[in-house]
């Protein structure tokens, strides 16, 4: 009995890997559709990347923890050291020329795709799959509703001209 949940606890583990790069691969996707300086590669290895961290991270922990010596070891740790690795990847993808400023969706995106990785790491599958539906509905309404409002604010400016 013992040694089925060790066979289904390390199914699970590829299973998660496996789950993140979908996801991350869908993510990408999106992004290079769109013709966006980070794609496919970029958010699939992201996503994959902080899955396997918080994965040896939180299997790390329960490994490594001794019951009677007063060790504890923190899990989450390395998945707070992932959030400052990933500001760094996002302010890479920012671009300032004038009084424009680009790239910072896809910065916003790699951090979402690392919170991805690391709730699938985690094992939140449920809560991680309805974030990525419902931000992708909300972004596909909000660039409806951008281009619904260009032409307007073209005609206002030159009337305002």
């Amino acid at each position: 009995m013992l040694a089925d949940q060790a066979i289904f606890k390390e199914a699970e583990l590829y299973i998660r890997l496996f789950i993140s790069t979908i996801l991350g691969l869908f993510i990408g996707w999106d992004r290079s559709s769109h013709n966006k300086p980070a794609g496919i590669k970029t958010y699939t290895y992201v996503t994959v990347s902080c899955t396997l961290i918080t994965i040896i991270s939180i299997e790390s922990a329960t490994l490594l923890r001794a019951a009677d010596n007063g060790t504890m070891m923190d899990p989450m740790r390395l998945a707070a050291q992932i959030v400052s690795g990933l500001g760094f990847l996002g302010a890479g993808l920012i671009m300032k020329n004038g009084f424009k400023v680009k790239g910072l969706t896809s910065a916003a995106m790699i951090f979402f795709a690392g919170g991805v990785g690391i709730g699938i790491g985690v094992g939140f599958y449920g809560i991680v799959i309805f974030s990525i539906m419902i931000t992708f509905l909300t972004t596909k309404l909000g660039s409806l509703l951008e281009k619904r409002e260009q032409p307007r604010s073209k005609r206002k400016a030159e009337i305002d001209g």
